[in-house]
């Protein structure tokens, strides 16, 4: 990948995006991971406005520490970034007060980290309104088109996605060329819905390299009977996730009224 080139189009497609949609910049949420570190990066190099918004709902220490130093060095590199913390546990707490109890303890326990993740949307939304900012997404292509990694209308709720078409692997090398803090690359991806240490992986059941092999192997119509041992589970675990996410990945769909059904008769 020629990095640089890669780093200077997605910026200038940014800054070309806001200015003909009349926009004043970009807000994002950023939690301390690699994918919002670039992408709030990214943004602050086209000069428009950044607003970057801290949305901590109990979250662990070190993924608030990373994501606060991050936001201190965006600052001191680039005289156009603002930041502002959003305390949201109470929100979340009184929310989950607030839902009747269910049988399903599991179950509940997804969806409220669902609701995590749309609590957040909600809130880079209110501030986008009222700045007249873009809301910037932080999906890479493997989160977004192949296992579908993220919540519908929660991170997956964005006005654009500056790295949908980077492989996790390519975000890394963009973050590098970036000089991104090191700890951040080195931390273990994790989406931060859960109040612990789970990583991506830990919930997958596959590492990002891993799934980026199986979905260039299902792009080329392989099927699982192709493969062996560890080949054969990762690839599994991937068409078990892009298969029960697809509709994530596909428009909404439209109930198409037939035309002789609009005239009466």
């Amino acid at each position: 990948m020629q990095t640089d080139k890669v780093i200077d189009h997605i910026v200038n497609w940014l800054k070309d995006y806001a200015i003909t949609a009349k926009q004043n910049g970009f807000v994002i949420g950023v939690s301390g991971g690699i994918d919002s570190a670039v992408t709030s990066t990214l943004c602050a190099k086209t000069g428009l406005d950044l607003l970057c918004l801290e949305m901590p709902i109990h979250q662990a220490e070190n993924q608030s520490d990373r994501a606060s130093a991050h936001i201190d060095w965006l600052q001191e590199n680039f005289t156009n970034v603002k930041r502002q913390s959003v305390n949201l546990t109470p929100v979340f707490d009184s929310l989950v007060t607030a839902f009747p109890k269910v049988e399903n303890e599991e179950e509940r326990f997804m969806s409220l980290a669902n609701t995590r993740a749309r609590l957040r949307m909600t809130t880079l939304y209110y501030f986008a309104a009222l700045e007249r900012y873009l809301v910037a997404g932080t999906g890479n292509k493997v989160e977004d088109f192949g296992v579908g990694f993220y919540t519908k209308y929660g991170d997956g709720g964005v006005d654009l996605s500056p790295i949908a078409d980077l492989l996790k692997t390519e975000v890394y090398e963009i973050a590098k060329a970036l000089k991104i803090n090191e700890e951040i690359i080195k931390a273990a991806p994790t989406d931060g819905l859960w109040g612990d240490d789970r990583t991506d992986e830990d919930q997958i059941g596959a590492s990002y390299p891993e799934l980026e092999w199986a979905m260039k192997m299902n792009d080329e119509g392989k099927t699982v009977n192709d493969f062996e041992n560890r080949e054969k589970e990762v690839f599994s675990i991937f068409k078990r996730f892009n298969t029960m996410n697809q509709h994530k990945m596909r428009p909404i769909p439209i109930c198409a009224i037939p035309e002789m059904l609009k005239f009466t008769i």
